[in-house]
């Protein structure tokens, strides 16, 4: 760069007219001045394209290894994730088949104890029968007991008279002498 700024240096203190110069006008140059400028800028500004291309090339390069860099951890991300919905399924699966289990035998549970319950039922309905037999029974008994005093008190009172009161105590106390003399 220091070479270009020494030529432009020279060249702009020679006098107008002579020597190296450059024209402004495109129509008025001529082949060799436009390829002397064409060169100079190939061979100064060839190096600064160059660096600037490398620099560029170099900076694709890291952003394509980058980029697949990103894409082989994306895929593993992807494949684990995979493998945790592969699980999650299989887990979901072994729930669902041991709900189906349990309640297959919550079900069976559940119908042991209402038989067991139909039975204890039957049961105290049985002893509740019985019970009711047995009083119902009793109340019978009572009442024909109740009924047969009654009747006995009925006919006790019409026939108590002196002359069945006097019979009774004969007859009471020929008992009497016969249980002394044996």
């Amino acid at each position: 760069m220091e070479v270009f700024m020494t030529l432009v240096t020279l060249v702009s203190q020679l006098p107008p007219g002579e020597g190296f110069g450059l024209n402004g006008n495109i129509l008025e140059t001529n082949l060799i001045n436009l390829s002397v400028v064409i060169g100079i800028v190939v061979s100064f500004g060839g190096d600064a394209l160059r660096s600037l291309l490398e620099n560029r090339k170099q900076t694709i390069l890291k952003n394509l290894q980058e980029a697949d860099q990103r894409a082989k951890e994306a895929k593993e991300k992807l494949e684990q994730a995979q493998k945790q919905l592969e699980l999650a399924k299989t887990k979901a699966a072994e729930i669902r088949e041991q709900g189906v289990v349990t309640a297959e035998q919550e079900k069976r549970q559940c119908i042991r104890q209402t038989q067991k319950d139909t039975l204890r039922l039957e049961e105290v309905k049985q002893e509740t029968l019985r019970f009711q037999q047995q009083k119902a029974v009793n109340q019978v008994s009572q009442q024909v007991v109740s009924l047969a005093l009654n009747q006995v008190r009925t006919k006790l009172t019409k026939r108590l008279d002196p002359t069945f009161h006097s019979s009774v105590n004969n007859f009471n106390i020929v008992l009497f002498t016969n249980y002394k003399s044996r």
